[in-house]
């Protein structure tokens, strides 16, 4: 028997037994089906979330206190000296610009509406440093900061919530904390960042912040935003800044109380945090394809049994072993591929309206179905089709044909 023969028998028998042949199909369909989703919504997550943090810049570097790798009886929290210091041209020449931030969640009320959103202090040069517009109105000027100005910029989440409108709102007044700002501007729309959505924020004066709503201890702050004059100079930069702020510290190299990410580490941290999860859900998606794969092997030994006579009588006629072991073999293959076939279709829809769910809700997400995974999915399903027939298709082969021939 050759293939072409094997595959129009394995053809007449799926089709003869049309309602056996689609349950067992059914589960080859969902265990694809899931693989592809799960697959697509992970590698789309993951295009998501380093598209956002690709956006923040590639000559962007973020000072935080602590640092994870070394094991420190005491950290020196970073201050506004730190910052100040980081702008010195001769000792940090390669360095741009230089914002530090204060950080915190605060209660903002206008009329009746309330709103949650983050609460940030922020000099002058931090919007420049993320290349963050505005729709309308002025960014905070170092007047402002000077001045301790009780102003505002708000986020367009944080407008959709308070006015329900994102334009003609600069001059109105809201309360942060019960303490009343002048809206000033309003900012553009930035989406999900490395630290979560950025339209639910609040900015304010970073002297505003220091002295009425986010005290902290010995002028310390929570982030410091380096720009650099060019994305090639992010090495030299980053060693500049070490030095200084070892220097500030008295720390020596390998104990530093401080960390430096760069653009680039958030998406490679990233990128590691979805790739496991994408093999996560990859893999228990997986499981119900084995499920499936099973459930082939009980039907296959089933349509054995039910076959039995024609098998034997087909090796009294001079079938061969390997003959009715290829027939059985291309049986449960046929049904793993077309099972694959619709699987891969109903994983495409699947993540087709998981994406248009996404859009639906404001998140900027777009799973992506891969050649990769199909192929992947393709080849998965055929080799357990294989893989779970082998032992029906190998009962069948041993059947004496005298025994078969006598089989009620």
């Amino acid at each position: 028997m050759n293939l072409g023969q094997a595959i129009i028998e394995a053809l007449e028998s799926v089709s003869s037994n049309k309602l056996r042949s689609s349950l067992t199909i059914l589960g080859i369909v969902i265990g694809v089906g899931a693989v592809i989703a799960m697959l697509a919504v992970g590698n789309g997550a993951q295009d998501t979330i380093t598209g956002s943090i690709s956006g923040i810049g590639s000559n962007l570097l973020f000072v935080f206190s602590g640092n994870q790798n070394s094991e420190l009886s005491h950290v020196e929290p970073l201050t506004q000296d730190d910052a100040e210091a980081l702008m010195d041209q001769f000792q940090a020449p390669s360095i741009d610009k230089v914002a530090p931030i204060l950080s915190s969640s605060a209660t903002v009320t206008y009329g009746g509406e309330t709103d949650s959103p983050s609460l940030m202090g922020i000099t002058s040069s931090y919007l420049d440093i993320r290349s963050w517009g505005l729709i309308e109105g002025e960014p905070i000027t170092d007047d402002n900061n000077l001045g301790r100005a009780s102003v505002a910029l708000i986020g367009v989440d944080v407008a959709d919530k308070l006015f329900d409108r994102r334009e003609g709102i600069v001059g109105e007044t809201i309360r942060i904390e019960g303490q009343p700002f002048r809206v000033i501007g309003v900012l553009e729309s930035k989406g999900g960042g490395s630290f979560g959505s950025e339209d639910g924020v609040v900015m304010i004066p970073f002297t505003t912040a220091e002295s009425r709503l986010i005290r902290r201890y010995n002028s310390s702050v929570d982030t410091i935003f380096v720009s650099v004059l060019k994305p090639e100079l992010m090495s030299q930069a980053t060693d500049e800044i070490s030095q200084i702020l070892r220097s500030r510290h008295r720390t020596k190299v390998g104990e530093d109380d401080f960390t430096i990410f760069s653009q680039e580490d958030f998406v490679n941290t990233a990128k590691t945090i979805t790739g496991v999860l994408t093999i996560f859900l990859g893999g228990i998606a997986a499981i119900s394809l084995l499920v499936g794969g099973i459930g082939i092997m009980n039907i296959m030994l089933v349509s054995v049994t039910e076959r039995t006579r024609e098998i034997g009588l087909r090796k009294a006629l001079g079938a061969r072993k390997r003959d009715i072991l290829i027939q059985f073999l291309t049986e449960s293959s046929l049904l793993s591929l077309l099972g694959g076939i619709i699987g891969i279709g109903l994983g495409w829809l699947i993540a087709f309206i998981v994406g248009k769910i996404a859009a639906a809700s404001g998140t900027p997400f777009n799973p992506v179905v891969g050649w990769d995974a199909i192929l992947l999915a393709t080849l998965f399903s055929t080799a357990v089709g294989l893989f779970f027939g082998i032992y029906p298709a190998n009962r069948a082969a041993n059947l004496e044909p005298v025994e078969a021939l006598r089989y009620e």
